[in-house]
């Protein structure tokens, strides 16, 4: 199979689609409180932020913090961000709109850096780059956030609930022999095979599931229907992004009018299973927990 040439070639398809106050327990209680929201006040103020990526922007929600500007998307976003002016969709934010929001950050994630840096440079934008392609990239970037923005106990209860649950999931597993796993990412238009490097493939390897790209060092490949064959994986899981409904037709009709796909074993005994973009999506989110719910269920039936 040949590799892909970036990721964020990819993504250009893809993506057309207050400080907690501790408990005190003495007479100054309330007096306490309102001094330390008047600090976190403060503190905040001196943060414009701007989140141009879905997933970020739940996280910053998670932590209670406010944003100035938010990425455009069908999906829905926090409540809290409720009139906060959007900047566009992640892959091509308007920057002049996102300039006139006078920004201390703007953020974005590694994916989608290659691409966006040399932008935000020209137009002297301060940019982050957040790394969400692995489950423990994510966790440390809530981590980072939480120290950076003041919101240490808000970032340790999220990390907190994530592991714990997964460990809870990942402790249920116990099987004699694990799955083979085929990992398809399609886009409008065509498709890629998704290698242990990328964040679905990250799942699965957590799942107990055996990647058949296993040893690729990037995190996706051009599909060659015929060494996928010879593979051949007892699931294939088909991952449909930019234009989901688009795409998941794309791929019914891949499987009904390419007589090789007949031949899997997957096909045969049924385990072919479509992932739903919101807990599946290309870089990690805080779905995490109800996606890895899913996915040893179509693992392990």
């Amino acid at each position: 199979m040949k590799r892909i040439l970036s990721l964020s070639m990819v993504m250009l398809v893809l993506f057309m689609s207050g400080c907690s106050t501790n408990d005190i327990k003495d007479a100054s209680q309330e007096q306490r409180k309102k001094e330390n929201h008047d600090t976190v006040s403060t503190e905040e103020k001196e943060y414009r932020i701007v989140s141009t990526i879905v997933a970020a922007t739940e996280i910053f929600d998670a932590l209670e913090i406010d944003l100035v500007g938010i990425p455009t998307s069908y999906k829905e976003l926090p409540a809290r961000y409720k009139g906060v002016r959007e900047v566009g969709n992640p892959m091509s934010p308007d920057m002049e709109l996102v300039k006139s929001l006078n920004p201390t950050e703007v953020i974005s994630v590694t994916t989608l850096q290659t691409d966006l840096e040399p932008v935000f440079e020209t137009v002297n934008l301060d940019a982050t780059f957040l790394n969400f392609q692995s489950l423990d990239n994510m966790i440390k970037e809530i981590k980072d956030l939480g120290d950076r923005y003041n919101r240490i106990q808000q970032a340790e209860q999220i990390v907190s609930a994530i592991e714990n649950r997964l460990a809870e999931i990942e402790a249920n597993i116990v099987v004699n022999e694990k799955p083979t796993v085929l990992i398809l990412l399609g886009v409008p238009g065509s498709y890629l095979v998704a290698t242990e490097h990328s964040y679905i493939g990250d799942l699965v390897k957590r799942a107990g599931g055996i990647n058949i790209s296993a040893g690729a060092d990037v995190e996706y490949l051009a599909s060659n229907t015929e060494y996928l064959q010879q593979a051949n994986p007892d699931v294939i899981l088909r991952a449909a992004h930019g234009m989901p409904e688009e795409v998941v037709e794309m791929f019914d009709k891949e499987f009904q009018t390419n007589d090789i796909w007949k031949h899997f074993n997957a096909v045969k005994n049924e385990r072919v299973y479509d992932l739903e973009e919101e807990l599946f999506p290309t870089t990690g989110n805080l779905a995490v927990v109800e996606a890895m719910d899913e996915l040893v269920k179509m693992l392990y039936p």
